[in-house]
């Protein structure tokens, strides 16, 4: 029986049918179909409060803080789903992103990737300067595969629900999700 790694997903998107929370969706139906030993958990973001440390009172967080925290501890890696917004990551994105590295920074030392779906780059500038993020909060991205979807240009990607349709976009998400798998499994000295 495979090892299982629990995945967070988050999507730096709020609208109803966004095309980042369809690849969560797409990844999550991959995991349980055609990739085995991968457990993904959709970690909903859109609720947490604006970072503000006066929110912090003796070391502690808002409850809803805090049990995001505790998702992303208890994840063995993340999957970004990140829109690009002005050349960078949504501010829904960040504000989770810093909350999570308040101390102790519960993202350090995990496995992370991303994927982007949008205009003419696909948003993979959001890729660059979350990758830079990271190297400040510790989280450890896989190089290879990179998803950057061209979400507008024909074939159609999506349906009007925000859902993958398109099966050469889920096989490069397949591939990405495996090489999640094992670079989670290489950093915890599992395979």
């Amino acid at each position: 029986m495979a090892i299982v790694i629990k995945v967070a997903a988050l999507s730096g998107s709020l609208r109803k049918a966004s095309y980042h929370s369809g690849l969560i969706r797409a990844a999550i139906e991959l995991s349980k179909g055609e990739i085995e030993g991968i457990e993904i958990e959709f970690i909903e973001i859109s609720e947490l409060p604006m970072l503000n440390t006066d929110l912090e009172i003796n070391g502690t967080y808002p409850p809803i803080v805090e049990a995001f925290r505790q998702k992303i501890l208890q994840a063995d890696s993340i999957l970004f789903a990140s829109p690009e917004y002005n050349y960078s990551v949504t501010a829904l994105l960040k504000n989770a992103i810093d909350w999570a590295s308040r101390p102790p920074n519960v993202w350090a030392g995990k496995a992370a990737s991303i994927v982007s779906a949008g205009g003419d780059f696909g948003g993979g500038r959001s890729h660059y300067h979350l990758r830079q993020i990271g190297v400040y909060i510790d989280l450890r991205f896989i190089n290879k595969p990179e998803f950057f979807l061209l979400a507008f240009k024909p074939p159609p990607k999506f349906n009007d629900d925000g859902d993958l349709i398109d099966e050469e976009a889920k096989d490069k998400l397949k591939q990405v999700l495996l090489s999640l798998r094992a670079f989670t499994l290489r950093l915890q000295g599992k395979n």
